[in-house]
């Protein structure tokens, strides 16, 4: 056993978008500095960023319904929504530059332009769905929406699901063509091998056992090698922990006083994945449903067109379900020893709120095939189930913490968890996650390195030309920047429906 002691200026922990984001952007920023990634795997992007493993959706809030919500007033706060889609496009514009610059080639490897589509059922779904329409398409960053409750329409936007359906029920859709598959595993794994060019050491198999803080203020990491179980100390000003459901044990370790009071709360998901290719053509555009009453925000059903491997798939779910883990490779105790002194009542307070959340999660994990194929035929109603196979998805941990709703609240989003003196960040919480991992990267950013960001503004500004401009105030910019990016990723040329390259 060595104890061998290095030292390094960054550390990330965990090779998924998140890290593989922040390394890309330190990197520009401050060529020389030094960054060490460890990874528990042997590869990059295969937890949550892996392409398996979400729905690969560029969330811009054009078809979740879930960012835009009915008032009691019967009006729609969109602010969400807005929110969302900014973040966004920063994503795009970070990506844009990457390619503009040669750090990473060939776009349609991991984005691709396709219809994002919102679909509802019944008086009162379609009543509210034009009500989110008209507030939506009214402002620039939805330019381009469509809406129809007219079958003819709809069948010609979404035949295999218009196909054979008998319901009378009032049907409706929007739809808007500016929207995008991302392929987030292909992604990850560009921007590694840009990183590896720069220098970045990336150690894989290497799990991160303990962080403690030393006497001068830096971080002192403990990691193992878990092929020899050899274990060694890494010292760093800056560590940047994104390894997923993994996160929170490590925040919990750090022990500073962010950490504390907060709690995760796991949720696995399943896809169905259809295996028949002719139904496969049939279908382009991903396609949002509303979550069942009582289901949780993750759980919105959707039928999704999507890139693999350079290969058009068709995704149905996800089904939520309940399992203790924290990732996909956790540990079946992992929910059990995230519970500390300092988060107990928080748990406990979650535990009681959420009861039918556990219960419905619980139930979903219960159905069989034949029950899955029936919430699929909502959909698709010529379902039939030797053409679909079942793939378990991502496992996503919420974040659980007291606010002003009361004790442990259940958060829906994505986190930044960071020391009063910005030496260590860990980001926790799920969707719009890889999305919005740009914007979420900037955060940390500013967070941690306050004293650069002067010096850096003008090399942020060509990475990220909205750097620092609601684009909202600014409808010529982003006409300006929809333009530029959708150029850069070949998002404008109209492909057909098989790769184009």
């Amino acid at each position: 056993m060595s104890n061998r002691q290095t030292s390094t200026d960054v550390i990330l922990i965990g090779a998924g978008i998140m890290s593989a984001t922040l390394g890309s952007m330190l990197k520009e920023l401050v060529p020389d500095w030094e960054i060490t990634v460890f990874e528990k795997l042997a590869n990059t992007g295969e937890e949550s960023s892996n392409e398996w493993n979400n729905a690969g959706t560029g969330h811009a809030a054009l078809c979740e319904l879930n960012y835009t919500v009915e008032q009691p007033d019967g009006s729609i706060d969109i602010s969400k929504a807005i929110k969302i889609n900014e973040q966004f496009q920063v994503s795009m514009q970070f990506w844009s530059y990457l390619v503009n610059n040669n750090l990473i080639r060939n776009p349609h490897d991991f984005i691709m332009p396709l219809p994002h589509m919102s679909l509802v059922q019944g008086e009162r779904n379609v009543t509210f769905l034009k009500k989110r329409f008209e507030a939506l398409s009214n402002n620039p960053l939805f330019q381009g929406m469509e809406f129809s409750d007219d079958p003819a329409k709809l069948m010609e936007w979404i035949p295999l699901i218009m196909k054979e359906r008998t319901s009378n029920e009032p049907i409706a859709a929007t739809r808007i063509d500016s929207g995008t598959d991302v392929n987030f595993g292909a992604l990850t794994r560009m921007l590694f091998d840009h990183l590896k060019s720069k220098n970045v050491d990336i150690k894989f198999k290497h799990s991160v056992d303990d962080i403690k803080r030393t006497s001068d203020g830096s971080w002192e990491l403990k990691v193992r090698n878990i092929d020899s179980g050899q274990v060694e100390h890494h010292t760093t000003k800056f560590v940047f922990i994104g390894g997923g459901g993994g996160s929170l044990h490590l925040l919990q370790k750090s022990g500073i006083p962010e950490g504390k009071h907060i709690g995760g709360f796991p949720v696995s998901g399943l896809f169905m994945v259809c295996n028949n290719p002719d139904i496969v053509e049939q279908h382009n555009a991903k396609v949002y449903g509303k979550a069942k009453v009582g289901a949780p925000p993750m759980s919105v059903p959707h039928l999704d067109t999507r890139y693999i491997d350079n290969k058009k798939s068709l995704l149905f779910g996800p089904f939520a379900g309940f399992s203790p883990k924290f990732l996909k490779s956790g540990s079946m105790f992992d929910l059990i020893t995230s519970v500390k002194t300092d988060n107990l009542v928080t748990m406990l307070a979650a535990g009681a709120k959420n009861m039918s959340l556990t219960k419905y999660l619980i139930e979903q994990v219960m159905l069989s095939k034949e029950q899955r194929m029936e919430e699929l035929r909502e959909f698709i109603p010529s379902a039939k189930s030797e053409d679909w196979d079942i793939v378990v998805a991502g496992q996503r941990v919420q974040v659980i913490k007291d606010t002003a709703a009361g004790k442990g609240t259940l958060q829906f989003g994505t986190e930044v968890v960071s020391a009063a003196d910005g030496s260590i960040a860990a980001l926790l919480g799920a969707s719009p996650g890889a999305s919005t991992a740009v914007h979420v990267m900037l955060e940390v950013i500013k967070k941690c390195f306050p004293q650069h960001i002067k010096a850096w503004e003008p090399q942020l500004k060509e990475m990220i030309p909205s750097y620092g401009v609601s684009l909202l105030k600014d409808p010529a910019l982003i006409q300006e920047i929809h333009t530029s990016t959708a150029q850069t990723l070949g998002l404008n040329e109209n492909l057909p429906l098989q790769i184009a390259r």
